[in-house]
């Protein structure tokens, strides 16, 4: 099918893997576009966590268009089953993606975008709103510069917008200095950590990686003390599917986390809320919320992040209050409606906004909720792309099958909706 001519380029902001295979399936469709980027390079956030394995292997974290146009440059595709680290993800996929003449001729680093309305339009006016193009303000290294788009795909994710280590969600304080929102680089990092009193907060993914590394530190420094602070009052909860994923790494992840929680190497604080923290001439003191207190050295806060929406505050849009996900995407990942970790494959049906051609894709269309997996991404681009080109047949289709967490525990509240 023909593209759409569009008078303005297609805005894509973030240059990480799913702004870059946005590109990649635009460039397919001969939709001009411009990806814009606020760091110095691409894939800004994935350094942070290069030295982690994911558990999620080759096979879902590459876009199948993007590969086909790969392939042409003469790149072979990684091993399939094979598990890459932040750093293979990087090199060996992203880079050589972002080097495609196609795309790097209209990439643009260090453009990080101010402000997103409709041109002479603010969020009030209704009148001649769908006709106006999107006028984009974005500092660049040459100054403030205004810029239209025809649509504006969002994939700036959430990465670098961590949650609280409280537990009523309350920015943190003078202790900043002590804290970490990352998975650290244990080898590397050994005058910070090794022989340290550390706290691991958190029950996810992330949180069980620092806890295998915290653990793997502690055997070449045995002095090291690990607490492992959790707000499920059964630690049992944060195990996962275990045997039952059908992701293998993730479910080894929980294996491994209860086999360590058994040896002792770890003291687990389960349901410990974190209501504040005081100073203490050897460190920090956890309060929970029932009193109860854990001395530490070191946090290390891996809670999750949250989306930022202040440069869409002159956009429409329809963001859920609890999960600040895109709002139909909220009743499948709401962990208050149900803790399965797997979700349904979905669209662009799913991800309209009110403001017409504004999208918000990858890991932020998620908000808050943790279970988002890159080859969700991927189909959310299909769609879209196949959308602005018209293809609405295409649009509506889902091409997509996830892998089962293993998980699926529904609340009472909602015992007819199973999410397995």
């Amino acid at each position: 099918m023909l593209a759409r001519s569009f008078s303005h380029p297609i805005f894509i902001i973030g240059a990480g893997p799913i702004g870059l295979a946005a590109a990649a399936h635009l460039s397919q469709q001969a939709l001009p576009f411009s990806i814009l980027e606020a760091g110095p390079d691409i894939g800004t956030h994935i350094q942070t966590w290069s030295h982690v394995k994911m558990f999620s292997n080759w096979e879902y974290n590459i876009d199948p268009v993007a590969a086909a146009q790969l392939r042409q440059s003469g790149w072979e595709h990684p091993e399939a089953e094979a598990f890459p680290t932040g750093h293979d993800l990087l090199e060996y996929y992203l880079r050589p993606l972002a080097t495609l003449p196609t795309i790097s001729e209209n990439l643009y680093l260090e453009h990080q975008v101010i402000s997103i309305s409709r041109q002479g339009i603010d969020k009030m006016t209704t009148t001649d709103r769908q006709l106006s193009p999107f006028e984009v303000i974005v500092q660049t290294p040459t100054g403030r510069r205004r810029f239209l788009a025809a649509a504006v795909l969002d994939a700036t994710g959430v990465w670098g917008q961590p949650n609280s280590m409280y537990s009523a969600g309350h920015p943190h304080d003078s202790l900043i200095e002590r804290v970490t929102h990352t998975i650290p680089n244990f080898r590397q990092e050994t005058n910070r950590y090794a022989n340290q009193r550390l706290a691991i907060i958190g029950s996810g993914h992330s949180a069980l990686t620092a806890l295998m590394g915290a653990v793997a530190l502690k055997k070449d420094y045995p002095e090291t003390d690990i607490h492992w602070i959790i707000r499920k009052t059964d630690v049992v909860e944060a195990f996962g599917g275990e045997e039952n994923d059908q992701l293998a790494e993730r479910g080894q992840l929980g294996s491994t986390a209860r086999t360590l929680v058994g040896s002792g190497l770890v003291t687990v604080h389960s349901g410990f809320k974190v209501a504040e923290t005081v100073s203490t001439n050897e460190g920090i003191s956890l309060i929970s919320a029932d009193h109860r207190q854990v001395a530490v050295q070191e946090i290390i806060v891996l809670t999750g992040s949250r989306p930022d929406f202040t440069f869409l505050r002159e956009i429409r849009l329809d963001v859920d209050f609890i999960t600040e996900s895109t709002r139909q995407l909220a009743p499948l990942i709401d962990p208050n409606l149900h803790s399965c970790g797997t979700v349904r494959p979905h669209g662009e049906a799913e991800l309209r906004q009110p403001e017409k051609n504004f999208y918000i894709i990858g890991s932020k269309s998620y908000g808050r909720a943790p279970t988002f997996l890159l080859t969700t991404g991927y189909e959310q681009i299909r769609s879209i792309v196949a959308h602005l080109t018209g293809d609405t047949i295409s649009a509506k289709q889902i091409r997509l099958k996830l892998p089962e967490t293993g998980v699926c525990r529904i609340s009472t509240t909602e015992a007819s909706s199973s999410c397995c």
